[in-house]
């Protein structure tokens, strides 16, 4: 990403959290960037426009965390912990972020590129798993293309379902995410999963 357009996709970002979607003008998000209204439209066609690239932003926020928080796991039950705790403790961090940003998505027909603004992210999962298989810590039948996009959606949706729609599941994201993590692996097909 270029730096103007960078620049305008976190100006977007701190708009929509301040203002919300709505009330948010192409002219707050360009003042916000430091930039004349006619680059915004260089770049984008409305301020819904920036949606993917928001996306963008926050998958690739996730994914370099995940990384880091994995670096150092070297099997699957202490990466799919790594995985988990990063996923839960960004969703909640920036909990108003993603809810704008699938609001946004959902209101426009950008909601196509999701698969694309995730690739990268799907492509390290599918990784990890291959590694896993060679070591025979999970079920060598599985597709890690496939699986890496099922596991992805289950964290995902775990962690939002705690921070973003049920103001009750904040007070249990510790048991959700012990619970997200045995399902996993029990799914992976790891043995003993309950000594992990």
């Amino acid at each position: 990403m270029d730096n103007k357009k960078e620049r305008i996709v976190l100006s977007a970002i701190e708009m929509f959290r301040e203002k919300g979607i709505e009330k948010t003008k192409i002219s707050d998000i360009v003042k916000g960037a430091g930039i004349a209204q006619g680059t915004f439209y260089l770049y984008f066609s409305s301020k819904l426009a920036v949606m993917p690239s928001i996306a963008e932003v926050m998958v690739e926020r996730m994914l370099d965390s995940i990384k880091e928080e994995t670096e150092n796991a070297k099997d699957i039950n202490k990466l799919m912990r790594s995985i988990v705790e990063a996923v839960f403790r960004l969703t909640e961090a920036d909990r108003d972020i993603f809810a704008l940003m699938y609001a946004g998505l959902a209101a426009t027909e950008y909601m196509t590129e999701w698969e694309s603004i995730y690739a990268d992210y799907y492509k390290w999962m599918a990784q990890q798993l291959e590694v896993a298989k060679e070591a025979g810590a999970i079920d060598v039948s599985l597709d890690s293309e496939e699986t890496a996009i099922l596991l992805i959606g289950l964290i995902e949706s775990a962690a939002e379902q705690t921070f973003l729609y049920s103001p009750k599941g904040q007070g249990k994201a510790e048991e959700k995410k012990e619970q997200v993590v045995q399902f996993a692996l029990g799914a992976l097909g790891c043995r003993n999963t309950s000594n992990i």
